[in-house]
């Protein structure tokens, strides 16, 4: 009788659903790429499920539209970059920042390592390639008036994203919308390496360069604290096996698995927030100063109207 019963018990129990995890929707900023390596290991590990978590990353068609429609209810999650964000809240988009992927500017200036320019007071009378006129003026501004310079010194010319072609052909001396781990690696694989000069040397506050926002009033969403949580431990495994981990991104992304992408897996292990829930108060207010100061803000916003640590207390 007594087996019985509990061969009676173990069928109920193994009838019964499981609890079924909650959905959780991620837009991402572009198509995927070794910037997303912690949310793509988190879901290839079971990091997320682990959280009781199913989430679902989402490549957008138009970059722009993530922030947009997760303000307007169609999405749980975007990421966003947080020079972005201050002005989206700006313009009363409502969306608030809960965490970090990327912690640190991965724009920079670039020109040819084997051309004339060994340093920014040599970009007098040059020509600069850029792709969109919006933070890279007040980038561009800073980083001249660093060596004395102003934008009058040098010709800007639009490229429409063709900052490595540009730079190859001539058509520009340098170019300041490329990242320091992808065009920057383009070029040395074209077997022309390049030399950056990075924006947090000279003059710009450092930023986060990519953020995860939720809708305002969204930022109390219990799901939140467990996803930054598998973000967290996808991260420490990152750092700790990054060959292991790079693996297992390009297998969960084949068309991604070339040289490029590869060293781009590699260049861009540093810049991932090691504490994705952390929100450094002293950063915001220093990169909302510089864009005040740059005429892109008004005044410098109070910092829970648009940034929080989600499960603080």
């Amino acid at each position: 009788m007594k087996t019985f019963r509990l061969v009676v018990l173990l069928s109920v129990l193994l009838a019964a659903p499981a609890h079924a995890a909650d959905k959780l929707t991620v837009l991402l900023d572009w198509f995927v790429n070794p910037d997303h390596a912690p949310l793509v290991v988190a879901k290839e590990q079971g990091y997320f499920a682990k959280q009781g978590l199913d989430v679902e990353l989402i490549a957008p068609a138009d970059p722009s539209a993530p922030p947009r429609l997760v303000a307007a209810g169609q999405g749980d999650i975007a990421l966003d970059y947080q020079p972005s964000l201050m002005l989206q809240v700006k313009e009363g988009l409502p969306l608030v920042r809960f965490g970090t992927l990327i912690d640190s500017p991965l724009n920079c200036l670039i020109v040819l390592k084997d051309g004339p320019i060994k340093s920014i007071a040599d970009l007098r009378g040059k020509k600069i390639g850029y792709s969109v006129a919006s933070f890279q003026d007040a980038y561009l501004d800073a980083i001249l008036k660093s060596a004395g310079l102003t934008r009058k010194d040098v010709t800007e010319v639009n490229v429409n994203f063709n900052l490595v072609t540009a730079l190859l052909s001539g058509q520009v001396d340098a170019a300041i919308d490329g990242y320091r781990n992808f065009e920057l690696i383009q070029l040395g694989l074209e077997g022309k390496p390049g030399l950056a000069f990075f924006p947090e040397d000279h003059g710009v506050p450092r930023y986060d360069e990519l953020v995860y926002v939720v809708a305002k009033g969204k930022d109390g969403d219990p799901r939140l604290p467990r996803f930054l949580a598998a973000v967290k431990e996808a991260t420490d495994f990152i750092l700790a096996h990054p060959a292991e981990a790079r693996d297992i991104f390009m297998k969960s992304h084949p068309d991604l698995n070339d040289a490029l992408n590869r060293e781009a897996f590699a260049a861009t292990l540093p810049y991932f927030a090691k504490d994705p829930a952390a929100l450094d108060v002293g950063r915001y207010d220093r990169f909302a100063g510089f864009l005040k100061e740059s005429g892109l803000l008004d005044a410098i916003p109070p910092i829970d109207t648009y940034a929080v640590e989600v499960g603080a207390k």
